[in-house]
């Protein structure tokens, strides 16, 4: 495997709208960003990833694109964006845009034109279906709930939407679409950016035809994911994109790709023939769902277990073939200290373990925003104040057409809301977290007062300076990078434990995932004659014999074994 200066990296994510409000009008913004970049440096990441800052009507929260060369009027001008650009190149930190050409906004020009007739030059830009027997061309759900299609009475034909009806879906079949896709890509390459993340990016080649899911359930629309994601096609579409355009930058390209496997993503990332650095898999993000047609909640206790099963099977399956991202949270997930560890009395020690799950492993590590905070979960008294459109509908279909009890689908949102990662960065103790001198568009966690940068900064044990550290071990040491990962105890229900091997150089990397105190026994083909403590969430005697250890609550030790 060559050395590339996106393995090496560590990036973080920045959603704009809830980041930094530069002009009280309650909505992040790129002046908010620039004022803050100093906060990121002092951090040591070296890439940001940027979600979408595209003019949008925010149906999806500018996931749903009307222009893709301009700026949302909220977030400030194409100079203010320019001024962000050269700030953190100034400061060393590299730019990733946020790509979504799976679909766009009905409001873009092109769909504005694809529905007014249909021969209009734009109507193949699109994917159109007459409807069936008085219904939907097919049974595909919407990943935010009810069908996959709307109808269009201007010309009577259905329009596929895999999210919203205002996302339309491109048909990337027709190869004007690729042509234009592509050259956008082109036009930010040009003006500086550092790469992309492609959003839903498998799901740009559909299954020819569309059939029908079969009939698993009473639900009048089922979800197709096997229709969608990873079509026939997808791989030659990769291709052309790496041979148009791909190729010819020194870019870092990470590919949101639901359902992938360790197989496909292989060769997808693979160095020499693939399309792309690495993909975001998703099959960790789903071990605390219950989609079992019986449940009323869809959430589901997760076990340690199916976590390093799924963790070993992505860090071996790509080993020497392909790469990972790594990553815990995103705009899109709960808050990872509330999901896998405590947000309570050991919120400071499980926030620290999980960075040291997560940074450890091979791969590249993604911070997201308030994540170097250990940023809890929030749980609004009332759905009038979330403010994603998945959560809205999951409510109002699990309430108004599954009889679910009001407060359980509520707690339903409290643990899976998008909106949890959504609430505004929280920055100090005055008002408002120190995000807007105005009124936010979505509430603050009402935890600020004692999660906040500035209470962070000021404590030498924070969750930031000890990402601070991670971060920097990181740079320090290659095995961290590109060393070989090895799961052991592989049975134990509470203990997470693995070495890292590059060359003669091997760490050994122990988590307590619980608020117990289980022992810790080294197997004997473990062998060494020394060890050094690299990092640890607690203090540490250094004489302590490490082959057997009783572990506290959410422990995390990183050792150096000496040969």
């Amino acid at each position: 495997m060559t050395k590339t200066w996106w393995k090496d990296s560590v990036v973080y994510q920045i959603y704009p709208r809830s980041f930094c409000d530069s002009n009280g009008d309650g909505v992040g913004d790129l002046r908010g960003i620039i004022s803050k970049l100093d906060y990121l440096k002092g951090l040591g990441v070296d890439v940001v990833w940027l979600s979408p800052v595209y003019r949008s009507p925010n149906d999806d929260n500018g996931y749903d694109i009307s222009d893709y060369r301009a700026i949302m009027d909220e977030f400030g001008t194409f100079a203010d964006w320019e001024e962000m650009l050269a700030g953190m190149h100034q400061r060393g930190i590299k730019l990733v845009m946020d790509l979504v050409v799976n679909h766009t906004s009905d409001e873009h020009p092109w769909f504005v034109e694809a529905r007014k007739s249909k021969d209009n030059p734009y109507r193949d830009f699109y994917v159109w279906r007459s409807g069936r027997d008085g219904h939907e061309p097919n049974n595909w759900a919407s990943h935010f709930g009810g069908s996959a299609w709307q109808y269009d009475p201007a010309t009577d034909e259905y329009y596929l939407h895999l999210f919203s009806k205002k996302q339309p879906d491109l048909n990337w079949e027709n190869p004007m679409v690729r042509a234009e896709v592509f050259e956008l890509m082109r036009w930010w390459l040009d003006r500086g950016i550092d790469g992309f993340r492609m959003d839903v990016i498998n799901m740009i080649s559909k299954t020819p035809g569309l059939p029908d899911v079969p009939a698993a359930s009473d639900d009048r629309y089922r979800y197709a994911g096997q229709y969608f994601t990873h079509g026939p096609r997808l791989l030659e579409f990769l291709r052309e994109m790496k041979q148009q355009v791909l190729s010819r930058y020194d870019i870092l390209t990470v590919g949101e790709t639901p359902l992938t496997t360790p197989e496909q993503a292989a060769e997808i990332t693979n160095e020499a023939t693939g399309m792309l650095s690495m993909v975001f898999q998703f099959e960790h993000m789903s071990l605390d769902a219950d989609i079992s047609p019986a449940s009323a909640s869809g959430v589901s206790a997760w076990r340690l277990s199916d976590l390093k099963r799924v963790m070993t099977r992505w860090q071996k399956g790509l080993e020497g073939r392909g790469w990972n991202s790594l990553y815990l949270s995103n705009h899109d997930q709960p808050r990872p200290v509330s999901r896998f560890g405590d947000d309570g009395c050991y919120r400071v020690e499980s926030a620290k373990m999980l960075g040291t799950f997560l940074h450890m492993q091979q791969g590249t590590p993604y911070i997201y925003q308030g994540e170097e905070l250990g940023m809890t979960n929030v749980a609004f008294a009332s759905i009038a104040d979330y403010r994603d459109i998945a959560t809205l509908n999951m409510y109002r279909e699990a309430v108004e057409e599954r009889g679910i009890d009001p407060q359980l689908a509520l707690k339903v949102v409290h643990a899976r809301s998008r909106d949890n990662a959504r609430t505004p960065m929280q920055w100090d103790a005055s008002a408002e977290a120190g995000f807007t001198f105005g009124t936010p568009w979505i509430k603050v966690n009402p935890n600020y007062p004692t999660i906040n940068v500035q209470q962070a900064l000021a404590d030498p044990n924070s969750v930031y300076h000890y990402y601070r550290k991670l971060i920097r071990l990181r740079k320090e040491n290659s095995v961290i990078v590109h060393g070989a990962y090895d799961l052991i105890l592989d049975d134990h229900p509470e203990i997470y434990a693995f070495t890292r091997t590059l060359g003669d150089d091997r760490l050994l990397v122990v988590l307590n995932f619980s608020g117990a105190t289980p022992r810790f026994d080294l197997p004997g083909y473990v062998s060494f004659s020394g060890h050094e403590l690299l990092i640890g969430n607690y203090e540490v005697n250094p004489a302590e014999d490490i082959h057997h250890l009783t572990l506290r609550p959410y422990e995390a030790r990183v050792y150096r074994l000496m040969q």
